[in-house]
């Protein structure tokens, strides 16, 4: 794809954005978008953020390995949105800016080790993904889970725990899967009342979605299909 069909993909999504936040009495510039990059080559990021994207999200470690070297010179902010293995951690920590999808204890400590073993000089961000819909298929913390979660990667030095993400299932009536939407930001605010917390961020909605996502409270959107086209075979 060309940095002009990027230009006018983004000039949808935004108008798309910007009207759910109009809808729900909120700032479009309070939501930011997440350009789903997976099984896109690096000439498409390169063209996207050309075109004014400068936010990506990353499924698995070894393929951004792959492509990595090719846009480094890219001032954008590279999320990892996919699960991520204990074993990739250290690697992760170095790659991206921020981790949208750590899941368990164990991970939050590596995570931890690994930036404190890097020159970065900066905390790491990272998002709790929250199992909404317990689909047996999809990753996250379960619900009850969740507040011993937080509570310990806040006491972890090298992390900085911004908010939650969620994939909940996918449906052709997005309606039906606003009550996920809900149930995440009800969880996020449970969570800062609880642990007297901060966590501005919910990572929710993507390209079929995002609306409903938004007016449910998002301030990240991932979204793919909608700049990138139908996504490469992996």
């Amino acid at each position: 794809m060309t940095t002009n069909n990027f230009r006018e993909n983004l000039s949808r999504t935004q108008e798309r954005i910007a009207r759910a936040a109009e809808s729900s009495g909120r700032r479009a510039d309070g939501i930011t978008l997440i350009g789903v990059s997976k099984t896109h080559p690096a000439s498409d990021i390169r063209s996207a953020f050309e075109a004014g994207v400068l936010h990506f999200g990353e499924n698995r470690v070894q393929e951004w390995e792959g492509k990595r070297s090719e846009i480094l010179d890219l001032p954008a902010c590279w999320h990892l949105i996919g699960h991520l293995q204990s074993n990739k951690a250290a690697r992760a920590a170095r790659m991206f800016h921020s981790i949208d999808s750590v899941d368990d204890i164990a991970l939050g400590q590596r995570l931890d080790r690994a930036r404190a073993e890097s020159s970065s000089g900066e905390k790491l961000r990272v998002l709790i993904e929250v199992h909404i819909a317990g689909e047996e298929s999809k990753s996250g913390v379960e619900i009850s889970d969740l507040p011993a979660l937080a509570e310990h990667i806040m006491q972890l030095s090298q992390l900085h725990l911004a908010g939650l993400m969620c994939i909940p299932p996918y449906v052709e009536n997005v309606q039906e899967v606003r009550p996920y939407f809900r149930k995440l930001r009800e969880l996020r605010d449970a969570l800062q009342k609880q642990l007297r917390c901060d966590l501005p961020v919910l990572s929710m909605g993507m390209s079929h979605d995002f609306e409903a996502a938004i007016e449910e409270g998002a301030t990240e959107v991932r979204v793919g299909t909608a700049l990138f086209g139908v996504r490469q075979t992996a």
